[in-house]
């Protein structure tokens, strides 16, 4: 019932009617005269102190050891002093801005949970098993390890399993970030989640229930959120000393002047207010600049991490390149077909196609006005490639097994040129005509224009670049040396992209990981500090991510550890100088200028004034903005 009652008192609404009360008390004390019978501020003090003094007591209560002393504790000290004088709107003033201070920072670290429940909405809920011949739709919970199960084209994967019978492409970007669906066949691994996009395939159940991939990443993912600690007020860190500082100040002061009111002076205005403004005030803000610029903040302790970061680790697929396929190079082998009449024919043959590498051809076809005919005949073999007939031709389009097993020969010469193509990670389309290799097509992701910029300017300011991907390694060795990455770990899983963040931890670095994926959401809990490519990044690596880059605009990574060295800085300096105020107040409460009153207005105008320096970072230009304006 008291957790309630003070988390009722503490919110929005009734710190906004303390605040009214407390000004209407402001007004007599200004103009020397009582206009209420009984003091406004009692409501300021009940409204405010109540959840001040249940937080200063379970602190008391279940904190361990230096730490049951805390900030919360040194006010309601000051607040009972002050009632105890009947100075009832100097308590009634350090209350409130206690209560402010809370609401901010609550303001900067709230953020929605989301993640978690969309990951597991990804975890099929039933699967075909095969028994006596017959199919069955069952729970994905009730199939067993050495189950035959059946997944048709379009279907998730329900467990991880092994194909006995079969050949596929499997879209499995959700568990490694691959951005091009990957072939498979008899004997290969197929994980749990993934979606079969072509031929129907029959699996053996290898891993189920909490072993499977995907329930391993719900995991990893959930284990992650449960690691990070709220940020911890200065104010607190700073209390187990402060208190018995003040403390030992106010009686020096009653022993020295014998003058009770002097000593609640001295707890009044050495109140940690302006500690507990600085940090919510500079970071509400930073991300409120941060915003105008479309990069969105989600905690305070982010953005207070992020200066600290020496080693930026990305993902390859949608955050170092754009995530989409397409044609790069076309290359005919015989001198007849030109490029675009070889174009015009993959593209008239791949036009029934539903894999993404057809796609890709029919689309750049299409915007080159390439003219593409209809097909007599089509067929296609899921995993290899596909046959059709048009005109005069008998087109293949594929890899060069599926080019063998029609009987075409791939000379020297090609092989050679394939293996340097595929080098650069491109993914390649073979083109056979009457049986005989005409061309190759090749496809590939791009690499973001600001990709090798960025890591050149980080490179600047001190810190180590890192790729972590799925992908295999010699798209991951391109693109890496195209960005100036020098630092490549491929083909990794989710699970091994955290364990090589964590080894970065123990090797004492502060590690910010960039991803835009689904497979990217434990590694992404797990960095200090987590950035995901807000525009076309998946809801759950969105959700996971500590900052969101809605413009998908990675230059924008020097500019937030400049703001957050800039947010630190300010936060530095407001402490700085509220402290300054604060020892200056002390000595003129010992010297009888100041009353409890009058110090508690001195005490305001500190915190005033970290507000004011706080304000005065929303509108502070990234050094290069402010080159480039002029």
């Amino acid at each position: 019932m008291w957790k309630k009652c003070s988390d009722f008192l503490a919110g929005a609404p009734m710190t906004a009617v303390a605040g009214v009360f407390l000004l209407m008390d402001l007004i007599p004390h200004l103009m020397g005269k009582d206009f209420f019978p009984v003091s406004p501020s009692w409501v300021t003090v009940l409204i405010c102190g109540i959840p001040l003094f249940y937080l200063a007591l379970w602190r008391m209560v279940h904190n361990p050891g230096i730490s049951k002393i805390s900030s919360a504790l040194l006010i309601c000290i000051a607040m009972f002093a002050a009632i105890g004088i009947g100075d009832l709107f100097a308590a009634g003033e350090v209350a409130f801005i206690m209560a402010v201070g809370a609401l901010l920072e609550d303001a900067t670290t709230n953020r929605a949970k989301k993640g978690i429940k969309n990951l597991i909405r990804l975890a099929p809920a039933k699967g075909r098993r095969l028994r006596d011949g017959a199919e069955e739709m069952i729970p994905a919970e009730e199939i067993r390890k050495g189950d035959i199960l059946r997944v048709l084209p379009g279907e998730a994967v329900p467990v991880d399993g092994i194909i006995i019978k079969g050949e596929t492409s499997v879209d499995q970007s959700v568990i490694t970030g691959e951005s091009l669906p990957v072939d498979k066949g008899v004997g290969e691994e197929v994980f749990c989640g993934t979606v079969n996009r072509f031929g129907a395939i029959d699996i053996r159940a290898a891993k189920v229930g909490e072993d499977s991939s995907l329930q391993k990443l719900i995991r990893m993912v959930q284990e992650a959120e449960n690691k990070q600690a709220p940020m911890q007020r200065i104010a607190d860190k700073a209390a187990s000393w402060l208190v018995p500082f003040v403390l030992l100040i106010a009686i020096g002061a009653y022993i020295g002047t014998g003058n009770i009111v002097t000593a609640v002076t001295v707890l009044v205005v050495f109140c940690p207010c302006a500690l507990v403004l600085a940090t919510p005030t500079a970071v509400i803000a930073a991300i409120g600049q941060a915003a105008k610029h479309g990069v969105i903040i989600k905690s305070g302790e982010a953005l207070e991490k992020m200066g600290k970061v020496d080693t930026v680790a990305f993902d390859k697929t949608g955050t170092l390149t754009y995530g989409c396929l397409a044609v790069s190079d076309i290359l005919s082998l015989e001198p007849a077909v030109s490029r675009d009449r070889l174009l015009s024919l993959a593209a008239s043959a791949e036009a029934k196609s539903e894999h993404p590498l057809g796609k890709a051809i029919v689309n750049y076809a299409k915007e080159r006005d390439i003219p593409i005919m209809e097909s007599e005949v089509f067929r296609m073999q899921g995993g290899r490639g596909i046959y059709a007939e048009l005109e005069d031709h008998r087109l293949l389009c594929g890899n060069e097994k599926y080019l063998a097993e029609n009987d075409v020969f791939v000379s020297a010469d090609t092989c050679f040129i394939m293996e340097q193509l595929r080098m650069q990670g491109k993914a390649l389309v073979l083109v056979a005509d009457r049986g005989a290799c005409t061309g190759i097509i090749a496809l590939s992701d791009l690499l973001r224009e600001e990709a090798k910029d960025m890591v050149s300017r980080l490179a600047g300011m001190h810190t180590r670049t890192v790729l972590l991907t799925g992908d295999n390694k010699k798209a991951a060795d391109y693109f890496a040396l195209q960005a100036g990455i020098s630092d490549v770990k491929p083909e990794l899983l989710p699970e091994e992209k955290v364990w090589n963040i964590e080894k970065l931890q123990k090797e004492n670095h502060r590690v910010c990981m960039i991803g835009d994926g689904v497979n990217d959401a434990p590694a992404l809990k797990a960095a200090d500090v987590s950035v995901a490519m807000g525009s076309m990044g998946s809801d759950i690596a969105v959700e996971a991510a500590d900052v969101a880059l809605m413009g998908d605009d990675l230059s924008k990574i020097p500019y937030l550890k400049w703001l957050s060295d800039a947010t630190v800085k300010t936060i530095k300096v407001s402490i700085a100088l509220s402290m300054c105020i604060n020892f200056a107040a002390v000595s003129l409460s010992l010297m009888g200028v100041l009353n409890p009153t009058t110090g508690a207005l001195v005490h305001n105008a500190g915190s005033c004034l970290v507000v004011l320096i706080a304000a005065l970072l929303y509108d502070r230009k990234f050094p290069e903005q402010a080159i480039t304006e002029r």
